[in-house]
């Protein structure tokens, strides 16, 4: 059976600041800031511990009372943040 993918957003790579509704994120090892919208900033502070897309879908809708989380949309803003070199993939 293959192992799911985990990933992980380094704490110590990372400084997430609020800007009203928007999150400034600065990246140290690229020297980048990011302007990020929800929910990419609530997915970044989850993922300090690696975890599963599955984990995290469950971890995101405890911490926010999600009633009907879509893992598609989920999947589509790991795929943005990693892109991004913000999250890293295991």
């Amino acid at each position: 059976m293959a192992k799911a993918t985990r990933y992980c957003a380094p704490p110590d790579t990372l400084v997430l600041r609020p800007l009203d509704d928007l999150s400034a994120v600065y990246h140290r090892a690229s020297g980048t800031t990011h302007v990020l919208a929800s929910p990419a900033p609530e997915i970044l502070s989850a993922l300090r511990e690696p975890m599963s897309a599955q984990a995290l879908m469950l971890v995101l809708a405890i911490r926010y009372d999600l009633a009907a989380a879509d893992p598609a949309a989920l999947a589509a803003r790991l795929e943005e943040l990693l892109a991004a070199g913000l999250v890293e993939a295991a």
